[in-house]
């Protein structure tokens, strides 16, 4: 915040470019007061929930399915990690041309930036499994459906929370990079909003609300998930 204040009262940039952290916080504070802020952040948060709830429900099935049998992994294996190096910005063109400029078009973007990798994750975790727990489990007459839930998913859950993570910032990117293109209430279009109106106090202020409700859910749900992981298997008191 010091470094902030000092570049900014040097004066490099003029203040409707890079304005004070006083101003920043001004445009917060009205933001929240006039609930512009908070709709575009319940309409996100929402969005962002339909969409990874989606993407966390195929993406570990696909990886389940991939990590398990070869025909899978040889075709559609290769397909993921092809698709997966495409932005998930490149899929908003398709989405327009198929489900029109419409809140399925945002949640379409938002699925296919997630779902990949949290679906490589899991056919990774799938991969690692030491084939004798497997071997072991259907000695025990662990076979179908149960061996997937009591061996296999618990054994890669490491690496399917580890998708989960990275499914989640790539949702939550996807989601604003379809909402700065897609006129609709939401933090994306609000900073779209303030780039048209030359407002950068609320481009910063809005940027900084993006971090911070990423980093929110990141400390609330991810962290937390992960700790407990680490405590079950032993790797942290």
């Amino acid at each position: 915040m010091l470094i902030w204040e000092a570049v900014y009262r040097i004066g490099f940039w003029p203040p409707y470019l890079f304005p004070s952290p006083w101003e920043v916080v001004k445009a917060l504070f009205w933001g929240f007061q006039d609930r512009t802020f908070l709709l575009g952040t319940l309409v996100s948060v929402r969005r962002i929930l339909i969409g990874y709830t989606v993407s966390l429900l195929f993406g570990v099935t696909l990886g389940l399915l991939v990590g398990r049998f070869k025909t899978l992994d040889e075709t559609v294996g290769s397909l993921m990690t092809g698709l997966q190096v495409l932005p998930s910005i490149c899929w908003l063109p398709l989405a327009i041309l198929w489900f029109g400029l419409s809140e399925q078009a945002i949640q379409f973007v938002v699925i296919m930036g997630a779902f990949l990798s949290i679906a490589i994750a899991t056919d990774s975790g799938i991969k690692n499994i030491p084939p004798l727990y497997i071997r072991a489990a259907e000695t025990m007459g662990v076979k179908g459906i149960k061996l997937y839930i009591r061996v296999i998913l618990p054994a890669a859950l490491p690496s399917i929370a580890t998708g989960m993570k990275l499914g989640w910032s790539f949702a939550w990117r996807s989601l604003m990079a379809g909402e700065l293109l897609f006129v609709s209430i939401g933090l994306g279009h609000l900073l779209q909003v303030g780039r048209e109106l030359n407002d950068m106090p609320q481009v910063m202020a809005v940027m900084l609300l993006i971090v911070s409700v990423g980093l929110l859910f990141d400390r609330l749900l991810f962290a937390r998930f992960e700790k407990r992981l680490r405590q079950l298997w032993g790797v942290a008191a």
